[in-house]
Parts: structure tokens; C-alpha cells; sequence
């Protein structure tokens, strides 16, 4: 079952986060976010368990690895505005499921139709996600300096480089945003 949650988490979309994941782990500033993977709160808990309680964290350490000027700010603010919004949906999305899952004691499995539908339903979401990150990311990038634009691909780019790719393996992460 967790294996099935993972693989709907990673199909549901949060490819459109997983730049935010990556901008973490890569080369922090001093001072900056460090080591959110490692931070536990009480009994070994992890302190950031939602999508919208880390984006902030992650949001401040991109605009400073970017070193965002005031010309640049008005593109920033639209694609924070994206990140924010699309953070926000991923919790409502995590706790719709987690409610589902604990009231429903019966489950039958899904025929094989009824998988590919549901495949094709978190992939076209997912498809519009990224849409609407492509939206406002395309135009900060384009208000980046040559200098800023090397960071913001490396911050962007769709795996950390690696033996596989830097998504835990061969077979994808862990699905985090």
C-alpha cells in the first residue's frame, strides 16, 4: 500500500516541486536551509511533513542562491505566488487522501482500467502543474543574468546529476516536494 502511495504522489505532480528539493541539497549557502533532510523533531519525527511547511524555507534559499535583484522581483513574486499555491494544493491533496484512506476500512482492488484511468487523471493534473510553473518560470529566467541563469539551472534541473539521476535510484525518489 505505502509503495502505491508513494507512485501517486510522484504521478500527482510534485515533479512541479522536486526543483525546490533539489535546490536544497545543492551546494547551500552558509546559514541557509541546511540539512532540512536531517531535521527531526520529537521521536524521530521529520520536522517538515507537508509541502506547504517547507516551501517558504525553500523558496528563501532559491532567491538567495539566485541573489534575486529588485528588477527582478516582480518575476520572482509570480513564480513564489505559483510555488505557494501549488504547495498549498499538495497538502489539501495529502490530507484529502490521508482522510480517505483512514475512513475507508474496505478496499477492493482497482481492475486494470480503472488504474490506467486513475494514471491518466494524476498525469493530465500533472501536466497542468508544470503548465502553470512553465507559466512564470519562463520569464524569471529570462530576466536572470548569464551568471544567475548557471544557478537556476543547476537549482531547476530535472535530476541532481548522479549515477541515477539523483532521484534515490534507478526507479525514482522518494516523491517529496
Amino acid at each position: 500500500m505505502n509503495k502505491l502511495i508513494m507512485s501517486a504522489l510522484i504521478a500527482a505532480g510534485f515533479a512541479a516541486a522536486v526543483p525546490l528539493t533539489m535546490a536544497q541539497t545543492a551546494n547551500p549557502a552558509p546559514g541557509a536551509a541546511q540539512g532540512q533532510h536531517a531535521q527531526r523533531g520529537h521521536h524521530g519525527k521529520q520536522a517538515f511533513r507537508m509541502p506547504g511547511e517547507r516551501v517558504e524555507a525553500r523558496l528563501a534559499y532559491i532567491k538567495t542562491a539566485l541573489k534575486i535583484t529588485d528588477a527582478q522581483q516582480a518575476q520572482w513574486d509570480a513564480f513564489a505566488g505559483v510555488m505557494r499555491k501549488q504547495a498549498k494544493e499538495a497538502d489539501a491533496r495529502i490530507k484529502t487522501r490521508q482522510e480517505k484512506m483512514a475512513a475507508n476500512t474496505e478496499r477492493k482492488p482497482l481492475t486494470a482500467i480503472e488504474r490506467l484511468e486513475r494514471r491518466q487523471a494524476r498525469m493530465a493534473t500533472a501536466s497542468a502543474r508544470i503548465g502553470e510553473r512553465l507559466s512564470v518560470q519562463k520569464p524569471l529566467y529570462a530576466a536572470l543574468s548569464p551568471e544567475q541563469q548557471q544557478v537556476a539551472d543547476k537549482l531547476f534541473a530535472a535530476g541532481r546529476g548522479g549515477k541515477h539521476g539523483g532521484r534515490g535510484g534507478p526507479h525514482g525518489g522518494h516523491g517529496r516536494a
